[in-house]
């Protein structure tokens, strides 16, 4: 029964995030509720016995969040005085979110802990004697190891395409010319001055 109560928790919070994600007009606050999702995610992975999955989902994607933050606030020019002006306003609200992470990692760590459904859950989930990470590095790694190897090539895809979208060519800028640097001689490396006594270099 309090297995049914978090995961319909997790799952109500999960969906409300998701839908706020997209329809925040502020992209600081769509980031915000953007982490607000994983973690409910990362519940609803603890409640069904992958703690690896879950720990990996707030470590990785998280911490990937706040880069996309980052890279929001460049591209954007987000004005941040004006979000600092109204922030007393919504201080209420942000103890309130608090308050529900806090119940929320007390509902699935009491689930995860306490509850006998969810060990038979997580017993049925991985084979006898193997860990959880290890059933999920198994699995990678010989059923579904070109799906990795793919989405391997995708954010590999993605990622240069980011680098090319972002560049910019800045005239007056002098960069390095590998076939010039490679022909160089000792000649053109080394210009011998002589200087009189007396006089500066």
């Amino acid at each position: 029964m309090f297995e049914a109560i978090a995961f319909y928790f997790f799952s109500a919070i999960l969906i409300a995030c998701a839908t706020m994600v997209i329809a925040a007009r502020n992209p600081v606050h769509s980031v915000l509720f953007l982490i607000l999702a994983f973690f409910n995610a990362a519940g609803l992975f603890v409640l069904l016995g992958a703690e690896f999955l879950a720990m990996i989902l707030i470590v990785v994607y998280v911490g990937a969040v706040a880069v996309l933050f980052l890279f929001v606030v460049m591209m954007l020019d987000v004005d941040f005085a004006e979000l600092k002006r109204g922030a007393l306003q919504y201080l209420p609200f942000g103890a309130l979110i608090g308050l529900i992470l806090v119940a929320e990692l007390a509902m699935a760590g009491s689930a995860w802990v306490l509850g006998p459904a969810t060990a038979a859950a997580k017993a049925h989930a991985t084979p006898e004697g193997i860990t959880n990470t290890a059933a999920l590095g198994h699995i990678l790694y010989t059923d579904y190891v070109y799906y990795f190897q793919i989405a391997g090539l995708v954010l590999l895809v993605a990622m240069i395409g980011a680098i090319v979208l972002t560049l910019r060519h800045r005239p007056g800028v002098r960069r390095q010319v590998i076939s010039v640097q490679n022909a160089r001689t000792a000649a053109m490396a080394v210009d011998m001055v002589d200087i009189k006594p007396g006089e500066g270099a």
